[in-house]
């Protein structure tokens, strides 16, 4: 395997992509900033049109990580040209919440063949429930191919998202890439950090990722209450409060959904994936330190034992709630990844609406 990893930043390639890496088993993995407009746009018109026989997946996002920098504004990419790995990607329409499960059944089913080892996917992310999606493309495929990937951000805005379709920023898709063969392995970690608000509540009223009432009590009322001041901005602050929901599966025991958007005339809120009507869930907020710690945790997590010194490339996907509460000291969580990793590793990701990972029982789920 050969890789090399480049940004463009404030007009300028730090190092120019190689077109010489082009070739049906190479994977041009990128994330931009949203909207990719300007030098930016440019320049991803660029990456893709140097490597037209490649497999090219990316998405917008929320900053974009690359070695231990976040940026905005960016493009940031990994050329990776396999040797013994074949690829296939696969895309299709997400229009709504409710084509959600309809796609992911279709990409696993197009990807499902002899060899399939791994699956990395990206979808759009605020036209898709996220949840849905990825219990659909994991139970279609055999149990062991590993399932990672994320939801594309678009900052704090919650207006529009993108991901890569033709080197062109498309919205409403969802691609997933199959990686075939034995000579590929695949590691993943996953830790969130934030600490338990208030009593726990009963979701009585949800319908998918949206939730209307807990404890008989209209959701947004309650999320109101907490934020205090902070209610006018939301549903940018509503990041700053995510939910937990009660999950013996995770390692912490817990499932973290994020907000992306509020109805004030249905009292109601949408999160990336669902809220099971009937579970327990309470309202989270920030610790810094053991949100750093928990990225650290996540590198820790990762499976490498009997790695050898070779090519490595770590995709760091984390979440825009994240980033706004951690502020000025983001770049600790991804300097804590970094120190988790061998020095052999590139590294490159984005702050996404929704992180895609298996769980600790080996099944795959959305985290936030």
């Amino acid at each position: 395997m050969e890789q090399s990893l480049h940004r463009f930043y404030r007009g300028g390639w730090d190092r120019t992509p190689d077109p010489a890496l082009d070739s049906p088993s190479t994977l041009v993995l990128l994330f931009v900033a949203a909207p990719p407009e300007g030098e930016v746009a440019s320049a991803l018109a660029d990456l893709t049109g140097l490597f037209p026989r490649s497999v090219v997946v990316g998405c917008s996002s929320s900053g974009e990580i690359y070695g231990q920098e976040l940026s905005d504004g960016s493009l940031v990419a990994a050329v990776v040209r396999f040797e013994h790995t074949r690829l296939r990607r696969v895309s299709c329409a997400i229009s709504s919440a409710d084509q959600s499960a309809e796609a992911g059944r279709e990409l696993a089913g197009r990807l499902r063949d002899e060899g399939l080892s791994a699956v990395f996917t990206l979808t759009d992310g605020l036209l898709v429930n996220g949840s849905v999606y990825v219990e659909a493309l994991d139970s279609a495929l055999p149990r062991e191919v590993v399932v990672t990937g994320g939801l594309a951000g678009d900052g704090d805005r919650f207006e529009r998202t993108w991901v890569i379709e033709e080197g062109v920023p498309v919205s409403g898709r969802a691609v997933a890439v199959g990686l075939y063969g034995d000579a590929l392995r695949v590691a993943h970690g996953s830790r969130g950090g934030w600490d338990l608000l208030g009593p726990e509540r009963e979701v009585t009223r949800a319908e998918g990722n949206v939730l209307y009432a807990l404890d008989g009590q209209p959701a947004l009322q309650i999320y109101t209450k907490y934020l205090g001041e902070r209610a006018s901005g939301l549903p940018a602050t509503g990041l700053l409060f995510p939910l937990a929901i009660r999950n013996e599966e995770e390692a912490d025991g817990l499932t973290v959904r994020t907000i992306l958007g509020v109805d004030p005339g249905q009292h109601s809120i949408t999160f990336a994936g669902d809220i099971p009507e009937g579970c327990l869930v309470r309202l989270m907020r920030a610790n810094f330190d053991r949100l750093i710690d928990g990225a650290a945790g996540a590198a820790e997590d990762l499976d490498l034992e009997g790695y050898a010194d070779g090519p490595l490339l770590c995709v760091a996907i984390s979440c825009v709630g994240r980033r706004l509460v951690l502020g000025p000291r983001v770049e600790e969580e991804i300097e804590s990844v970094a120190e988790g990793l061998p020095a052999s590793a590139g590294l490159i990701g984005y702050y996404s609406y929704g992180e895609i990972s298996p769980l600790a029982s080996g099944r795959c789920d959305l985290h936030n």
